[in-house]
């Protein structure tokens, strides 16, 4: 069921089998395989799926190449409705560990916003990341073209940038390391600094040795139309021709409502067991958030063995008992 500010007050009452926290790919997916368990679940998505911006799904097994990735996420939501899981637009701002639940202080509504406290015996973590972006005094030019041609994921893209001029936009020289991967796809790479970190003499010495180009002059704006960007314009004047490009300037994890359990990181990355269980036995992690490839359908195949794995835990303990559902077989 959809819940709203209306409805809600009677699942505040209950101990769910398990929360997810985000809506996108990995969630509803192991929020599909969890009803499909016979278990009781409840969706809290804020709506800001990653995939939400993919304007076309060109690496999804089975989907045709023009499939927006919201198309994926409505379906999946119906999909998720239909099996009488419980579904809620809200942020969730902690969780406390009751010691055999989890409680979520959560905030429904971003203008007069109202609190409420879910419980739960499982946690699936969702949340997934987003990617930071070029901050120009017009940010809607540059939402112009981000997912379309305007890409943030080389593992995704990679292919989509073949044999095309791109431009690289990195926010460290760390994150300017991704021009060397790239360079399996193209050589035609042009290094945008932005102005926001100086290329050492090692790395300039590398990426010069492999032709590629430099630009330090922080961008005035993008260029193109129909969403289709084309080069860029530089704050002396200069335009810099391109066919696409590649952001690669980190992301920000939606998982601060984590922060207090201490839970084992790799970089900025929770780290899982095979079955996506974090160091905490009760919190599970899939999608962008966990050590791994950040792919849409790792996210989903993340959902079916974080799903599978509470599903074993409760039917193991013995405690755990079916929802009252009729199941046509």
């Amino acid at each position: 069921m959809k819940l709203t500010k209306q409805t809600l007050q009677s699942s505040t009452d209950q101990v769910y089998d398990t929360i997810i926290v985000g809506g996108g790919a990995g969630g509803l997916s192991a929020g599909i395989y969890l009803q499909r368990y016979l278990l009781n679940t409840l969706i809290i998505d804020k709506g800001k799926a990653r995939s939400f911006w993919m304007q076309e799904l060109h690496n999804y097994l089975g989907l045709p190449p023009d499939t927006p990735g919201r198309s994926v996420l409505r379906q999946g939501k119906e999909h998720f409705l239909s099996l009488g899981g419980d579904l809620l637009d809200a942020f969730v701002e902690e969780v406390i560990d009751e010691g055999e639940t989890l409680a979520l202080r959560v905030k429904v509504g971003r203008n007069q916003s109202e609190y409420y406290t879910f419980r739960t015996k499982y946690l699936i973590a969702a949340s997934g990341i987003i990617d930071y972006l070029p901050e120009l005094e017009n940010m809607r030019n540059v939402y112009d073209y981000a997912g379309y041609n305007l890409h943030v994921c080389l593992i995704c893209d990679g292919y989509e940038m073949a044999d095309k001029k791109v431009g690289v936009f990195a926010s460290s020289a760390g994150n300017a390391e991704v021009v060397f991967p790239l360079g399996w796809f193209t050589d035609q790479i042009t290094l945008f600094t932005q102005g926001q970190f100086e290329v050492n003499d090692e790395l300039r010495s590398r990426i010069t040795e492999q032709g590629y180009e430099i630009v330090e002059t922080p961008i005035e704006q993008f260029l193109g139309e129909n969403h289709q960007m084309t080069g860029v314009e530089l704050t002396d004047g200069q335009v810099v021709e391109l066919e696409t490009g590649l952001i690669s300037m980190g992301s920000k994890y939606h998982a601060t409502y984590l922060d207090k359990f201490n839970l084992e990181k790799k970089g900025g990355n929770l780290v899982t067991d095979k079955m996506a269980r974090t160091s905490h036995p009760r919190i599970f992690a899939i999608g962008d958030l966990k050590v791994g490839l950040n792919q849409v359908v790792v996210a989903a195949a993340d959902g079916a063995l974080a799903a599978t794995q509470i599903w074993r835990d409760i039917r193991r303990s013995g405690t755990g008992k079916r929802v009252d559902r009729k199941v046509n077989v």
